[in-house]
């Protein structure tokens, strides 16, 4: 179709549009009837025109076509987690990651035939030890093994370093020498109630901790790769805007510094919508949840068994979840188009106005000591509280839906006798430096009164 037809067309503005859809309101109020906001305080309208990004920023694209398909494995033993490997990249896995017990595992055991040269494997440790770091970093494929140490994480979740400062920080430079990885646990502020706007704030501030230490205090001039792990929850165009505001955020901080960075983004879905009544429908939301992701541009994608609330580890489990992946990567051909998502009006603005307010935010805590003074004064952790209260009291009311739990829920679903393990995390009372972080599902106290029920 030649570009002339267009040009016997007036153009439309938006000015012009938007006094149509007034005209067919007939008198209904354009703002209340059409307009929403979101709890990020983003304004989201019924239409968007080319106008609203006019200053969007230019050559950004992402990739979904190259992401990888990922099995997560939590290691007991390493020779039935290698198995659990093996089976999962003979069955469509293309990168594996492990998460190691707080013990010593046989790198050789745990890392036995896998195709190490095409096969990329995380390692997800649970303690501060510079000689596993130096175990697994030995070994240098050309895929890669990456060593996720995320001190500042542990401090955040747990409520204490796991040693001291001084020494945490210490095997963390000493790890990086030899792993030249660092990793973020952003994903703990999303499955805690953080909003989209204070995940993004806050994981930057979180990175930007390490970036200053780097810079202080090590002499390494090669390319250190920075893994963001993030968890996607269900506002489907926003978790989208959210990938691709967190590499624009990334890209504009690491101008910064004299160190060279590699951004690399991790997707899991979110446990914070998941539930255990109707839990099939945990499938629906883990799929639009990977396809965000996708869309967004991760580079590698770990789903979430349906069943991971309440039952063990199993095979059924696994495979649904790995299929999900190759299903919307080989017959849904999202591996084809690289850029699917650029260029829409709609999701660049909610793009650019995230990052705008991220940014804002970040600035913020930096001008107040940064994400670590901040955790001691407790302001983070009371600013994802309020959050989490609140979107918590939109489920109670019911305008925060989640299928089988507060809408449409089945009386008839009894969940008592299936629980292999419980869906409600136990927190152990202890002393610690700062008040953790903790992760929390929106539907919790729901399941607690049905189970009493049952």
């Amino acid at each position: 179709m030649s570009d002339s037809l267009f040009n016997e067309f007036e153009p439309v503005s938006m000015k012009q549009w938007k006094q149509k859809i007034q005209v067919d309101l007939k008198g209904a109020d354009y703002n209340d009837t059409l307009v929403w906001t979101s709890n990020e305080g983003i304004q989201v309208k019924p239409f968007y025109h080319s106008e609203d990004i006019a200053i969007a920023p230019k050559n950004f694209t992402t990739s979904p076509g190259k992401f990888k398909i990922c099995e997560t494995i939590i290691v007991k033993d390493a020779k039935l987690a290698n198995q659990l490997a093996l089976s999962a990249i003979a069955n469509g896995a293309e990168s594996i990651k492990f998460v190691l017990p707080p013990e010593t595992i046989s790198a050789k055991t745990l890392l036995s035939n896998i195709n190490l040269d095409e096969i990329p494997v995380y390692i997800k440790l649970q303690l501060s030890s510079i000689d596993i770091v130096k175990h697994f970093s030995s070994i240098t494929p050309k895929a890669g093994i990456f060593i996720q140490h995320d001190i500042i994480g542990n401090l955040a979740k747990t409520g204490n370093w796991f040693s001291n400062l001084k020494e945490d920080f210490l095997n963390f430079e000493n790890g990086l020498k030899h792993s030249n990885t660092i990793s973020v646990d952003g994903g703990l502020y999303q499955n805690s109630g953080a909003n989209i706007v204070q995940q993004l704030a806050y994981t930057l501030a979180h990175v930007n901790e390490y970036f200053n230490y780097i810079e202080n205090n090590s002499s390494s001039t090669s390319i250190c790769n920075v893994i963001f792990n993030v968890a996607i929850g269900s506002n489907y165009f926003f978790e989208i805007a959210k990938l691709r505001a967190l590499r624009l955020l990334f890209n504009t901080l690491q101008k910064e510094y004299v160190q060279d960075y590699k951004c690399s983004i991790f997707a899991t879905p979110s446990k914070r919508n998941k539930a255990i009544y109707d839990y099939n429908t945990n499938m629906l939301r883990t799929t639009t949840e990977c396809m965000s992701a996708i869309l967004g541009g991760a580079d590698t994608i770990s789903n979430l068994p349906y069943d991971v609330l309440f039952h063990k580890n199993n095979t059924f489990g696994s495979r649904i979840a790995r299929n999900q992946l190759l299903i919307l990567k080989h017959e849904s051909y999202f591996d084809v188009v690289n850029n699917a998502s650029d260029g829409s009006y709609y999701i660049e603005s909610i793009t650019q106005q995230l990052t705008e307010k991220s940014l804002q935010l970040f600035k913020n805590i930096e001008a107040n000591g940064g994400l670590l003074k901040q955790l001691k004064h407790g302001t983070i952790q009371r600013k994802i509280k309020e959050s989490a209260t609140k979107e918590q009291q939109q489920f109670d009311a019911g305008s925060e839906i989640i299928l089988g739990s507060n809408a449409h829920p089945n009386p008839n679903d009894k969940m008592k006798d299936d629980l292999d393990i419980s869906p409600f995390p136990k927190i152990k009372k202890r002393k610690t430096l700062i008040t953790p972080i903790i992760k929390k599902r929106l539907t919790e106290s729901l399941e607690q009164e049905r189970l009493k029920k049952e």
